[in-house]
């Protein structure tokens, strides 16, 4: 059965599966299998880094016929990223952690679909406000950056999906195979949106000793902290957002303890030498809770295959069970 929602009526994609647009990681050769596959490919534009936009937009654009998106941080990017990415025409551009209001309206003026991606209730309401045309709620089991304060997957995205009626809804976080994509669908999201498990893909940009750490890792060795960004003198707005990743001499070190880390300027020059020489990778280890289900290292495309003929068995598992199934009881 093809798994028909809002989602893929609306953007004329077959799949209601759609890319992480994680930063660096997400660049145009795995958007573009992503897209080609029946997803929704999107491009982790990030802070909107001129240089690696104008390389990965290219590849992308001319990787598919199919539609395809970009995602920034709105706290890190200014209209001239944006503006740079509309000149490829995405089908969707994607706004995540922080006011989506200032790009808003020039996204409007394009053909893109307005995709605003929210970690609790106030940024869901701000995301109806501005017009989001499709809401992406992320539940604190994701990798990468998400609330300090934010709430699980299952019980949020429910209220988002009430909240933002009929807005349709995305469901992020802890989400690695089709299992999680059926019990997205059955929580009243359009689709979910996927991270950690595409960074485990032939065409992800990632270091293939990142590939390896997340099929061998697993979710109890995952934490959500800030330590890592003050670590590496990130600008990420710590307050708020933290980020799980897998474990890291760093957290090990400094956990608790982010003030005092980012009291210390030796301590973070400490961690540029120690990247300088290897000792620990350039970036952390993002992943989320659900890593464990990872296992092995697919091409795009065969693993948004697997995902939708997961996801349709799965929901098609759910049908056979009925309130008055009373198999196994005596007559």
């Amino acid at each position: 059965m093809a798994l028909l929602t809002e989602l893929t009526e609306s953007l004329g994609i077959r799949h209601p599966i759609v890319l992480a647009p994680m930063g660096g990681s997400a660049g145009g050769a795995l958007a573009a299998a992503v897209s080609r596959a029946g997803g929704l490919g999107m491009l982790g534009g990030g802070y909107g880094e001129r240089a690696w936009l104008e390389r990965e937009l290219a590849l992308v654009a001319e990787g598919t016929d199919e539609p395809w998106g970009v995602g920034f941080l709105s706290w890190a990017i200014d209209a001239e990223a944006v503006e740079q990415a509309l000149e490829f025409n995405p089908a969707a551009v994607m706004l995540s952690f922080g006011d989506p209001g200032p790009f808003v309206e020039r996204i409007r003026r394009s053909d893109a679909v307005l995709i605003v991606q929210v970690t609790d209730l106030e940024e869901a309401r701000r995301a109806v406000d501005v017009g989001a045309d499709v809401i992406v709620a992320q539940g604190t089991e994701s990798g990468g950056h998400g609330a300090r304060h934010g709430r699980s997957t299952l019980p949020f995205v429910p209220l988002v999906v009430d909240l933002a009626a009929p807005v349709p809804v995305l469901a992020a976080g802890g989400i690695a195979d089709g299992r999680g994509v059926a019990a997205a669908l059955a929580l009243g999201a359009a689709g979910a949106l996927i991270g950690t498990r595409f960074q485990a893909t032939a065409e992800a940009l990632v270091d293939p000793s990142v590939r390896q750490a997340i099929v061998e890792g697993r979710g109890q060795d995952t934490e959500r902290s800030a330590v890592l960004d003050v670590a590496r003198g990130a600008r990420w707005p710590t307050h708020k957002y933290t980020a799980r990743t897998l474990g890291h001499p760093y957290l090990d070190r400094w956990r608790g303890r982010e003030a005092e880390l980012a009291g210390d300027a030796q301590a973070r020059q400490d961690y540029q030498d120690d990247v300088a020489r290897g000792a620990i990778t350039s970036l952390p280890v993002w992943a989320g809770e659900a890593v464990d289900l990872i296992t092995d290292l697919p091409s795009a495309a065969d693993l948004v295959t697997t995902l939708a003929v997961q996801a349709e068995e799965a929901l098609a598992r759910a049908g056979r069970h009925r309130p008055n199934d009373r198999r196994g009881e005596g007559s």
